[in-house]
Parts: C-alpha cells; structure tokens; sequence
C-alpha cells in the first residue's frame, strides 16, 4: 500500500488584484503558485500557509478552497486556497527553490507557465464555478 501525495497552493490577490506567483529554481525555471508537499500531520490548508511563508516570506490566512485536483500520474491531490495576506509587505524569494515571486496581472502572466497553473488561477477568480474536483493531465508549457 501507498500513501497518496498532498500538495497545497495558494492563490494570493494584491490590492490590484495581481496574483502572487514565484519562480523555480529548478527543471523548467517556470512561474508558479507559491505551494508545495505537505507534510507529514499537516492538513492541505497547513501546508498551503507554511509553503507561502517558506518562499516568499509572506504570511497568509487561507480564506477558502477553490479546487481539487487530482494528478493520475503522481496518484497525487493538489487543494488550492485563495489566501488573504495577514500584512502587506513585498514577497521576497526566501527558498533556494524560488529566485524570483512577484505579483502578476492575470491576463499578462509570465513564462514559461504551465497550463495547471493558468487553469487553477483561473478558477480560483471564477468563484461562479460550481465545480470543484478536477482531474489533470501531462502538463502543456507556454513557453
């Protein structure tokens, strides 16, 4: 038996609505929400909060879940939060794994980006949607 993987992102609006995203390190150097690996004894909306603060530095409240998805290839599930900062001050990298974090306009986000990370930005800002569970393929990149 396997233990399934956790993952938990966070959607994080500035006061012009730009969305916080970081940059890797590492495979790709693509832009990304800030999140990651739970951790083991950490619910989806623990790691969501540490994983913010771990790579930019910035402590956030999550506010609510905007969807699950489940990635068949990893046997994983990624939760992303919309997250409220608790106070606003400017992300900083502040893990080897991200050299850059900056706020985005959603509709001139940066490159090299992966379709996942568009579509879970784009559902977090539809709060319409009345769906929730998503399953996700191989990642397509605009590069």
């Amino acid at each position: 038996m396997s233990n399934k993987l956790i993952g938990a992102a966070a959607v994080i609006l500035n006061l012009e609505g730009h969305v916080l995203l970081v940059k890797h390190s590492y495979g790709k150097y693509n832009w990304e929400l800030p999140g990651g690996l739970s951790e083991a004894q950490e619910s989806a909306e623990e790691s969501a909060r540490r994983e913010v603060l771990e790579e930019t530095g910035l402590k956030v409240t999550p506010e609510s879940l905007t969807g699950v998805y489940y990635d068949p290839g990893n046997d994983m599930h990624h939760f992303v939060f919309t997250c409220k900062e608790d106070s606003y001050q400017a992300p900083m990298p502040c893990s080897p794994e991200i050299v850059e974090c900056k706020y985005c306009a959603v509709d001139d986000l940066p490159r090299p980006i992966s379709d996942f990370t568009v579509q879970r930005i784009l559902h977090a800002l539809n709060p319409a949607s009345q769906q929730l569970f998503h399953v996700i393929g191989p990642r397509q990149w605009t590069e």
